[in-house]
């Protein structure tokens, strides 16, 4: 089973400070064929203004991912935790028992730009922990570099949950190919540039759903920027 979700066909918000694009449901935006992907339940790519943001709110039992495209990304938590990220970052959230946070644009003039992702984990009620790591462009050129994983293995971020998320940075002449189990699920998100994947081109903001497949190839890139799941169905 391989689906196109295109990225024209994604939910699309604005509310001024903030402009959204959700490739599941979300909030005011809902759509029964696009509501999570076994685990993988929210990708949310946010452009925020300078000087606004997402004021403090609560989240509980969620695997909560943030990858930052441009720009500077404030937080704050019930936790302690504080922090501004920036291009390469990834930052995790196991909201667990219950936590509060906040994530404003840090800076003034210029709008910040990330993907933010959520993930059900297969374990409730832990108590709420962060965790954030930089990968440089190189550590994903012309590979799939492990980002976040159920044991934070390769020096990934950790997650509650039997999942893995890649990141890629692909051009001309890049073949990589992934071994994927047929009883799992993959899903690719491209954030920008083309890429074909097992044959299916792709641009920016295009996804493909994937099942049933023992290898996933991605070839035929040009200045191409993709996340990649592995997922339990």
């Amino acid at each position: 089973m391989m689906e196109v979700r295109r990225s024209e066909e994604r939910g699309a918000a604005d509310h001024g400070w903030l402009r959204s694009k959700h490739s599941f449901s979300f909030a005011d935006y809902y759509d029964p064929r696009h509501s999570g992907f076994g685990p993988l339940l929210v990708i949310n790519e946010d452009r925020v203004a300078p000087g606004a943001g997402f004021g403090t709110h609560g989240h509980r039992d969620m695997e909560i991912i943030s990858y930052v495209l441009d720009g500077a990304l404030e937080h704050k938590d019930s936790m302690g935790t504080g922090s501004v990220l920036h291009y390469g970052d990834v930052q995790r959230m196991s909201a667990g028992s219950g936590v509060r946070h906040s994530e404003f644009n840090g800076s003034k003039t210029a709008p910040v730009h990330f993907l933010q992702i959520w993930i059900q984990p297969d374990t409730t009620g832990i108590p709420p922990s962060y965790e954030e790591k930089h990968f440089s462009p190189d550590s994903k050129k012309g590979k799939l570099r492990l980002i976040a994983s159920r044991d934070g293995r390769q020096e990934s971020v950790l997650i509650h949950q039997d999942a893995s998320i890649y990141a890629a940075i692909l051009d001309e002449g890049d073949t990589v190919e992934h071994a994927l189990d047929r009883e799992r699920l993959a899903y690719v998100h491209v954030i920008r540039g083309d890429v074909s994947v097992n044959g299916v081109p792709l641009k920016d903001g295009d996804a493909l759903k994937i099942g049933g497949e023992e290898r996933v190839v991605f070839d035929k890139a040009e200045a191409a920027e993709l996340l990649f799941f592995d997922l339990p169905a």
